[in-house]
């Protein structure tokens, strides 16, 4: 997913083609490989020429082809910490919760992260760097206070503990503890300095339609199970069910719904392709939509196959449980997602033709901490009330 400069070449377009495939057998291995875009994409964006050839062509020169790069912004959930409202115009401790403190030549980093993916490695000790969102400055909200720095394996201080998850197997997550752990400032990505929030909803939105497309992977390999069973399966009857009303239109709704998906994310990535990798608003739309329309897809297929989905000798479950990932993992749908779409579409200069004429959305600052304040402090108007009707704020 990186420039051919760096040693990379592959389009979008051809990315979600080959992930597919991988996501189609096992999406929790296919996760950890593309969480790689996530680490390093970011330092392509925002880093300056050095850190791109120090950490770009480390990952692609790597003749073991075993490099793997950690994605850590997600936190522990918390009150009123979290990840979602990483954007909240406040200090702390509203948002992002693990701070980097300047001391000379490096940054001394303190807090907690729950939920990366690949910060702990192939063997639970470290991946070979990650990168980490953080906290410069305690008393800027996260519109100006967050930045991005890339944390090396065996950086004293740094702890991992893997968490033990119900899907997503071969993906490993973790909690990542940061106790007085000193990085280089030099590994500071520059132009995340104060940016970091918009760096969040760009490699998410670059992620949208790669979570999109895994949901589609395991929704094909549904399908295709049921309708195999359904050409074998009487129920008892004289026919296998394929040829009853009740299996062939499910699995027709399911096919069409597929492949709507599919293209979707085509075109979702091919959008990355052509406007240098910013599709904050359609990778958000592409993630929601196809995420949730998989999900319940292979629950269809499952009604199909009957009860006998439910024996774990069929691989229904594990399609189930994969399934149920993609809407809740990669900037949540009802936290992250829908309110990038929102934040876009509430502008005043929103065109809502603009993805239709493929034109570009930019996404700004201007356009966060929509929903992160639920109360905030404002002048209220009072309406002057009609007789007999009471006083209300406008």
């Amino acid at each position: 997913m990186l420039p051919k400069e760096y040693g990379g070449g592959l389009s979008n377009s051809d990315l979600i083609l080959a992930a597919e495939e991988i996501c189609a057998v096992d999406p929790g291995f296919a996760c950890t490989v593309l969480v790689n875009g996530l680490g390093l994409l970011p330092v392509l964006w925002y880093g300056s020429e050095e850190q791109k050839n120090r950490f770009l062509r480390a990952a692609t020169s790597d003749p073991t082809g075993e490099y793997i790069v950690g994605y850590a912004v997600g936190e522990p959930a918390g009150s009123p910490g979290g990840t979602a409202n990483s954007d909240v115009p406040l200090p702390r401790p509203a948002g992002m919760g693990v701070v980097a403190r300047r001391d000379g030549d490096h940054y001394v980093l303190n807090g907690r992260k729950y939920w990366p993916c690949n910060v702990a490695g192939w063997d639970g000790q470290g991946a070979n760097v990650s990168l980490v969102v953080v906290r410069l400055d305690p008393e800027k909200g996260g519109t100006e206070g967050l930045a991005a720095i890339m944390v090396e394996r065996g950086t004293p201080g740094v702890s991992f503990k893997l968490i033990d998850k119900m899907g997503h197997r071969l993906t490993p997550n973790s909690e990542i503890t940061f106790e007085d752990a000193r990085v280089p400032a030099a590994n500071l990505l520059e132009g995340s300095i104060g940016n970091a929030d918009l760096l969040i909803n760009r490699a998410f939105a670059w992620s949208g339609p790669v979570a999109g497309i895994a949901a589609v992977g395991v929704a094909r390999a549904a399908y295709e199970a049921a309708l195999d069973w359904t050409k074998t399966y009487t129920a008892g009857g004289p026919r296998p069910i394929i040829h009853y009303q009740s299996a062939g239109y499910v699995l027709g709704d399911v096919a069409a719904r597929i492949e709507a998906a599919r293209y979707f994310c085509w075109r979702t990535a091919h959008y990355l392709d052509t406007h240098d990798n910013h599709g904050e608003l359609i990778g958000a739309t592409c993630k929601v939509f196809c995420t949730e329309l998989m999900f319940d897809s292979v629950y269809k297929c499952m009604q199909v196959v009957g009860v006998n989905s439910y024996d774990k000798q069929h691989l229904f479950e594990k399609y189930l449980r994969e399934a149920a990932c993609f809407p809740i993992y990669d900037a949540g749908n009802m936290g992250m997602q829908r309110r990038r779409v929102h934040d876009v579409i509430a502008s005043p200069a929103f065109d809502p033709r603009a993805l239709m004429n493929n034109d570009s959305v930019e996404f700004t600052k201007a356009m966060e901490t929509i929903d992160t304040v639920p109360f905030p402090e404002r002048e209220y108007a009072t309406v002057v009330p009609s007789e007999g009707q009471p006083t209300t704020p406008a």
